[in-house]
């Protein structure tokens, strides 16, 4: 399934019916919106638990819990988007093209590493 036939495909749980395009923001769409902020802290307090209860050790049932969070995080992104009558697959090309263009322009730096008392240091710089 691609990105397109995903977002049509959930028109039906939205209990709010087929909107699409608006123009203005209504209750409908602010609903969308805080429900995608509530998913997505779903996800980084499953992930602070992992941090904090299993010292970072991911489980095959954390992954799944994710899974089921990400896709929830997922139907409200795609929901979203229709409401402002974007598709999912224009909204992952223009992310991609902004990426690229970040990465031409050096805006996209190295990878952080948390050593195990939570000191942040860039990938290229020494231990202190």
């Amino acid at each position: 399934m691609d990105l397109n036939e995903y977002q049509e495909a959930i028109v039906k749980f939205d209990m709010n019916g087929d909107i699409r395009n608006i123009d203005k923001i209504d209750f409908a769409f602010l609903d969308k919106v805080l429900g995608l902020s509530g998913e997505s802290g779903e996800v980084a307090d499953k992930v602070k638990k992992i941090i904090r209860d299993q010292e970072g050790r991911i489980r095959k049932e954390d992954k799944l819990a994710l899974s089921k969070e990400l896709g929830d995080v997922l139907w409200y992104v795609a929901t979203t988007a229709r409401y402002l009558g974007l598709s999912l697959t224009d909204v992952a090309g223009t992310n991609l093209s902004k990426l690229e263009s970040r990465l031409e322009r050096g805006k996209i730096s190295g990878q952080v590493i948390i050593d195990e008392n939570f000191d942040c240091r860039r990938s290229s710089e020494s231990p202190s």
